[in-house]
């Protein structure tokens, strides 16, 4: 696992700057503090910060080269086939200096060139350079684990794992992108292809990129999950394949010169990952869990079930977390407004288990294989609500709307309320007002007139409807696990474990990301995985006799922090103060008013708004950070810092 960055000065014959390349180097230098290197081909330069998994030894500092050093790749990232695919090219004739899977890369690229992508499994963003070509060649792994950005204005290209290393070089402008910005309100994360920085953009999942001498760049997609084929298998059948495909999958990823272990929250997904880790091991599994004193976030006692089933060497921590200690940490860390709160608390659980292990899995992407979301209910009831007349549907809609609103009504009558009351809606767009932080009518509510000239034509859930408009998917609940798949995993849920793991030098590893194990279960019937009122059905099935009952039946959890409570008590000054600013309101994007009043109703208790709150925070926090410069991250950043937050108990 690396920090990657390089620059190629297209319109000059100007040597590239080694300097600059360090400098971008040193930005990122938390994602791979183990070793630093720079190439340099007169205008064209990679770099590289090591994070040491395989093979320790100076054999594997990058940039690598192959034999006769005509090519160059700087990466980040495992390829768990490394040890196949190498024998394979030795069989041809290659010659290797490393154990490295880096170098296995740059002669796969050598023998099969663009095609060398289809035979990688595992998670990846590299970039190779052909100096007799002249060429760039970069990529990024099927599902997005690692990130690769981006920047060009015809007469420079920039690239890094990370905007800070491209923003390192001073003929980058910083300036805000208002069409990110409108999206990232709608989805509290930026998706991807677009970036926060104007200018900037991420290589999306599953993608390349070649930049020839001379030519126009080109990104071409090179892989996708299909769910319309299903293959015919009995549940028993299919029961023992998940188990084997998994086993598979974790067994390749506990392959390492480094001491590994596991994130444990005692749900379904990393409960599954811990037992197959355990019966690969001959020694107890280490595995870490993280609780707060609130039992309403407390998961601790559902991991201890788990590490006493298969006697792990576990350790757990209470977290009194501290939001407006450890926020410049996240906004630096995360380079662009991000607005899931869990960041925070796996923030922490990453500089916690980076104490006693430098690899880690997870249980990342269980609910987007096996439909584990409770939206995906709500898909499958409006399928069904599809079928009825529109004029019903509408009446439906009317009478909902004539519900009152109350704090005191039922949970369940409030859903009911917001489904029934836009149930003519197309079912696409009904998705997209449920997982919004903003909709349209809030935005109508907070933008100036002179956002709103900006943006205001954006169909704000564009990313999200060309993500259905894209799946094969036969029915609406496959395709809202399509378009999670597309969007909400790799922009939000695996960009939240990769830049908190790396920001302290820990590597995250997902089996359940394995894109063999993906395909399968994308082919299995749509009952397979929500039946009835089951959720993750066969998995569940899968796992009966491995894991307790009380695992596989348990209530989903979110991993979250009390954000609500916060803006009533100790964030609610900060808000009003940061968000109200002078410095802020000069922006222009929003309505002072208009936050005043999502502010001072959610600290009545009027209305809940600790979501909005939580992304307009982040947001103002990034703007003062990157664009503005006023804000700073503590000296060195929270990673530079020795011993653990003071806001941290050890159990």
């Amino acid at each position: 696992m690396c920090g990657i960055a390089g620059k190629w000065q297209l319109d000059s014959s100007q040597p590239l700057d080694p300097g600059l390349l360090w400098k971008m180097v040193a930005a990122i230098r938390h994602r791979g503090p183990d070793d630093e290197g720079v190439y340099v081909d007169g205008g064209m330069g990679l770099a590289s910060c090591r994070l040491a998994i395989l093979d320790l030894s100076p054999q594997g500092h990058m940039p690598m080269s192959n034999e006769d050093g005509t090519l160059w790749i700087t990466f980040n990232g495992e390829i768990y086939n490394f040890q196949e695919l190498r024998e394979q090219l030795i069989a041809k004739g290659h010659r290797f200096r490393s154990r490295t899977d880096t170098e296995v890369v740059v002669h796969l690229y050598q023998e099969y060139g663009v095609e060398c992508l289809t035979s990688l499994r595992g998670m990846f963003a590299f970039a190779i350079w052909d100096a007799r070509q002249r060429r760039l060649f970069m990529a990024r792994d099927r599902l997005g684990k690692k990130p690769l950005y981006y920047y060009t204005d015809g007469k420079q290209f920039v690239f890094g794992s990370e905007p800070k290393a491209i923003l390192a070089d001073p003929t980058v402008p910083r300036e805000p992108d208002p069409l990110a910005i409108h999206y990232y309100l709608t989805f509290q994360y930026v998706p991807s292809p677009y970036s926060a920085f104007r200018g900037f953009r991420k290589l999306p999942p599953a993608h390349y990129l070649i930049l020839d001498e001379g030519k126009p760049l080109r990104v071409e997609r090179y892989w996708k999950l299909r769910y319309r084929e299903k293959i015919a298998i009995s549940q028993t059948e299919a029961c023992e394949e998940i188990r084997r495909r998994l086993r598979e999958a974790v067994r390749l990823r506990m392959i390492s010169d480094v001491p590994l272990g596991a994130f444990l929250s005692g749900g379904l997904d990393s409960s599954a990952v811990v037992a197959f880790m355990s019966e690969c091991s001959a020694e107890p599994v280490k595995t870490f869990s993280i609780g707060f004193e609130d039992d309403a976030y407390n998961e601790l006692p559902s991991a201890r079930l788990v590490a006493k089933r298969f006697a792990t060497d576990h350790h757990e921590f209470i977290v009194k977390p501290n939001a407006v200690e450890v926020l410049p940490d996240l906004v630096w860390h995360y380079n662009e407004p991000y607005a899931d709160s869990s960041a925070l608390p796996t923030y922490y659980l990453s500089k916690l288990a980076r104490e006693h292990v430098t690899v880690a899995l997870n249980g990342d992407a269980g609910d987007e294989n096996f439909a584990g979301y409770q939206r995906y209910y709500a898909m499958q009831l409006a399928e069904w609500m599809d079928r009825l007349p529109r004029w019903l549907r509408q009446g439906l809609s009317v009478t909902a709307r004539m519900i009152p609103d109350s704090r005191d009504a039922g949970r369940l009558l409030q859903r009911g309320k917001r489904f029934l009351g836009h149930a003519a809606e197309d079912p696409r767009r009904k998705y997209g007002r449920w997982i919004s932080h903003f909709t349209d009518a809030h935005k109508a509510a907070l933008y100036t007139q002179e956002f709103h000239a900006q943006v205001g034509g954006v169909d704000s859930l564009g990313p999200l409807l060309q993500a259905f408009a894209d799946s094969d998917a036969p029915n609406l609940v496959e395709a809202a696990l399509s378009v999670d798949v597309a969007l909400y995993l790799p922009d939000d849920l695996l960009v939240k474990v990769d830049i908190a793991s790396m920001a302290h030098g820990l590597e995250a590893r997902s089996p359940l990301l394995d894109h063999c194990l993906m395909e399968f279960a994308a082919s299995l019937p749509s009952d397979g995985k929500l039946r009835g009122w089951t959720k993750k059905y066969l998995f569940k099935q899968a796992m009966a006799g491995i894991l307790p009952p009380e695992i596989i039946h348990r209530k989903k959890m979110g991993f979250g922090v009390p954000i609500h409570r916060w803006f009533r008590h100790e964030l609610k000054d900060l808000a009003m103060d940061t968000l109200l600013s002078p410095r802020a309101l000069t922006r222009g994007y929003f309505k002072p008013e208009a936050v005043r009043r999502l502010i001072e109703e959610h600290a009545s208790g009027r209305a809940f708004w600790h979501h909005q709150l939580w992304n307009l925070l982040m947001l103002e926090f990034w703007h003062r950070m990157f664009i503005d410069g006023t804000l700073l991250p503590p000296e060195g950043s929270a990673t530079a810092r020795s011993g653990k937050p003071t806001s941290v108990v050890g159990v």
